[in-house]
């Protein structure tokens, strides 16, 4: 039986599309092991598919001042080494890797022993973990026309971002059961990322009162993020974190409200939701986001609200454009050719993978 490993993690973002690559690469018939950090979110999720799951030493990299910054590469060599032991043994046929500084350790150690490795960068410009993993790398998956030009040409496979199947195959009625809404009015759906987004909840949250005139709302707000104080409001139903019902919310959402972040905005692509991204912004990240924002926005899929920009009224104004104009963005959705990715990231696999 041929054998891969599949590692990413530190998020949500660089796990989810390895766990939309499982169904087919069983039914390829590979044996699969998951490597991610001893404790972190990507065992957590990985809990839940029965799958090896191996643990090594991570540290992470940063671009600002930290006292952990002198003690983390220390981290990150001893991961390697545990990699590189359990790789030597194990001899997968091929490593797969969706990012993330987890990831770093596990690819280096694989193209230390010529076991071929493919990485996927999700966002418009290579993250820093992917950055030190591209030179190791067979070839580099990417989800943006853009980023073609920041990777090196005979690497670069633009392949869109694997998306679980299952997420299109949710039952609206079951959606608005789970929630307590009506059917007789819209849904909009708030959803910030794994970790939740603090600003968008209380921009939100300071809106409900006129937008629950027109609209129900769901909002995924993040680990402990519910509002006590909003938990008896119709209309109103908040999650911390939502797995298998997912695509029942997204099912019954007629809108979405969302951070910009890569894999995210492209469910929303396959799943056809005009949306309102809110991007993380240059002072809270390395501006992946906006830039991503910036491509869907110019392609016709999404408005954007930049997160500095954002107030009660702005906001109110942006959902009521979105719902009307809504046909539109679908319409700019429904054209755009969205590739099937996980075929693409399948054939990339069978074509490095060791015999």
């Amino acid at each position: 039986m041929k054998k891969i490993v599949l590692t990413g993690g530190g998020s949500a973002g660089h796990v989810t599309p390895n766990i939309a690559l499982l169904p087919s690469l069983k039914d390829a018939g590979y044996e699969i092991t998951y490597m991610g950090s001893y404790d972190g979110m990507e065992k957590r999720l990985i809990g839940d598919f029965d799958l090896p799951y191996v643990g090594i030493s991570t540290g992470k990299f940063r671009r600002y001042l930290d006292l952990k910054n002198f003690t983390d590469p220390f981290r990150v060599i001893k991961g390697f080494s545990e990699a590189r032991k359990f790789l030597k043994s194990y001899r997968p046929n091929v490593v797969f890797s969706k990012g993330g500084f987890v990831s770093v350790p596990v690819v280096r150690a694989a193209a230390s022993l010529d076991i071929p490795c493919i990485i996927h960068e999700s966002d418009m410009t290579p993250g820093l973990a992917n950055r030190m993993c591209i030179s190791a790398a067979r070839k580099v998956c990417c989800n943006f026309p853009e980023t073609i030009q920041n990777l090196p040409g005979e690497k670069a496979v633009l392949t869109g971002s694997p998306i679980r199947a299952e997420l299109a195959q949710g039952n609206k009625l079951a959606g608005l059961d789970m929630c307590g809404f009506s059917a007789n009015k819209p849904v909009i759906m708030v959803i910030g990322g794994s970790l939740g987004a603090a600003n968008v909840n209380k921009a939100i949250r300071s809106a409900l009162p006129r937008l629950l005139t027109d609209f129900q709302v769901v909002h995924i707000c993040g680990k402990d993020k519910i509002d006590n104080l909003l938990l008896n409001t119709a209309g109103y139903k908040q999650f911390e974190y939502v797995k298998a019902e997912l695509k029942d919310l997204f099912a019954m959402a007629d809108l979405v409200i969302s951070r910009a972040g890569a894999n995210a905005i492209c469910e929303l692509l396959a799943l056809k939701k005009p949306n309102i991204l809110i991007p993380l912004p240059a002072s809270s990240s390395r501006g992946d986001q906006l830039l991503n924002a910036k491509s869907f926005e110019a392609q016709g899929f999404s408005i954007v609200i930049n997160e500095d920009d954002l107030t009660t009224d702005l906001l109110l104004d942006k959902v009521h454009e979105l719902y009307f104009s809504r046909q539109t963005f679908r319409n700019a959705m429904n054209d755009s050719g969205q590739m099937d990715s996980i075929r693409t990231i399948l054939r990339l696999i069978e074509e490095v993978a060791l015999p």
